[in-house]
């Protein structure tokens, strides 16, 4: 297509549509690229803390403009987070290390601990794990805790002695106490005051030391065996000071509260979500003192549960630099700007195109027709050099009615004007005596 041919309101037209187009889908590839990433989290507890936690810290990734967010999905329990995320429903969740299916898991956090604490009623004559022979003890969190109830019936041989395990609600645990329909509790519980508090109201008033802390002694084998727990010892005085309870320090099991991710994300994602999660962390510390507990997971390649390599490069200080993310691309600018000038340049010509030459312009076009004229086979060829040496001489005389062309000048252009028309004329001289002359016989 003769550019030449096309009024000047199509071209600009036609120009201005194609900046427009790439303008638009620069603009969307670069919000498109940048767009932040949602991933779903499962959060469950029965009283609903660890959720308003979560909340809090989705919140405050929107508030920082993260390039990672939370969108939360409560659950009943860690057990049904733990659930929902290894049937996939969830990017990351908020688990319990004793709970669910882990295999596709890969830690990212770790939120809190859960120790496993065994206790009797004040004056009970129950001290040890021996003394629960033939006794019932209730369960506060039921399936939950079902692997703990595994491990310690293997380790102590509890169904040998007669030991029966019986799950409690909450508001249900002093009214069995008090009936001696279990003689003792098991909970799974983080050592806040906030929970130890809630333990203290559940015996019956009785004595001044509280209720009766039974130890785990095998605490350390058991551990051996479930890398899911390890041994503990919870410090003297924990459930209260004076006199203290317990006495001294009691050895028992504790496992780990974790934030995990699916296996299949992408490391750079974690990196991001990892480095902002620590970020709102530190924000929110005066109004969530239990981020304190937000630490970094085991990064051994034994780990129970494997840190996910994205946190890992967090933790470590290996993220992908700037350079290292865009060093390609940087290098690929100036080709890229090469390739732009070039565009600009063909569209600026697009759109001078039909504008008259300048007299050296309009020289040099004419000069060159020259050579075509004498390497041309047709008529046609010809033709359409003597309407561009038209064009060429409109342009000019355009040009002298303005004032911008000197009678010189035009003069100089239609010298060679005439010669060209000479050699077209020659040219065609050749043409028809080569059509008129027969071929040779072979």
């Amino acid at each position: 297509m003769d550019p030449t041919r096309l009024p000047s309101w199509l071209r600009i037209t036609l120009v201005a549509g194609i900046v427009v187009l790439v303008a638009g889908a620069s603009l969307f590839a670069w919000r498109w690229y940048y767009r932040p990433t949602t991933l779903t989290i499962a959060v469950g507890s029965f009283d609903g803390e660890a959720n308003k936690v979560v909340s809090a810290l989705a919140s405050k990734l929107a508030q920082q403009k993260a390039p990672v967010r939370l969108s939360l999905v409560e659950t009943a329990s860690t057990l049904d987070s733990a659930n929902a995320f290894s049937s996939g429903k969830v990017d990351l969740a908020i688990v319990r290390g004793d709970v669910g299916d882990l295999s596709q898991a890969y830690a990212v956090a770790v939120v809190g601990h859960a120790v496993a604490l065994l206790m009797a009623p004040p004056g009970s004559t129950i001290s040890d794990i021996a003394g629960l022979k033939r006794v019932a003890v209730g369960v506060i969190g039921g399936n939950i805790d079902k692997r703990l109830i595994k491990d310690l019936t293997d380790e102590y041989d509890l169904g040998q002695a007669g030991v029966t395990f019986k799950t409690l609600a909450l508001p249900d645990v002093r009214r069995a106490l008090e009936t001696k329909e279990v003689r003792a509790i098991l909970v799974m519980t983080p050592l806040t005051e906030k929970y130890l508090s809630l333990l203290r109201g559940l015996f019956p008033p009785g004595g001044k030391s509280g209720p009766i802390m039974i130890p785990i002694e095998q605490a350390g084998a058991i551990a051996g065996k479930d890398r899911a727990y390890e041994s503990f010892d919870v410090p003297k005085g924990t459930l209260r000071g004076s006199p203290p309870n317990p006495s001294d320090d009691l050895t028992t099991l504790r496992t780990s509260f974790y934030l995990v991710a699916q296996k299949k994300l992408d490391s750079d994602l974690i990196a991001d979500l990892t480095e902002s999660l620590m970020n709102a962390r530190r924000d929110l510390l005066a109004e969530y003192p239990q981020l304190t507990h937000i630490t970094t997971p085991d990064t051994d390649a034994s780990a129970y549960i494997p840190l996910h390599p994205g946190a890992a490069a967090f933790y470590n200080g290996t993220q992908e630099s700037f350079l290292d993310k865009w060093g390609n691309i940087i290098f690929l600018v100036p080709m890229i700007a090469g390739g732009l000038a070039s565009v600009l340049a063909a569209a600026w010509k697009f759109l001078r195109a039909g504008t008259p030459l300048s007299r050296e312009q309009a020289l040099d076009a004419l000069y060159t027709l020259g050579r075509r004229i004498r390497a041309s086979n047709s008529e046609a060829e010809l033709d359409a050099i003597e309407s561009e040496i038209d064009r060429v001489l409109e342009g000019q005389r355009a040009r002298e009615a303005a004032g911008e062309e000197t009678a010189r000048d035009v003069v100089a252009l239609n010298v060679a004007a005439h010669r060209l028309e000479n050699l077209i004329h020659d040219r065609r001289l050749v043409l028809a005596s080569q059509q008129a002359t027969p071929p040779s016989p072979a």
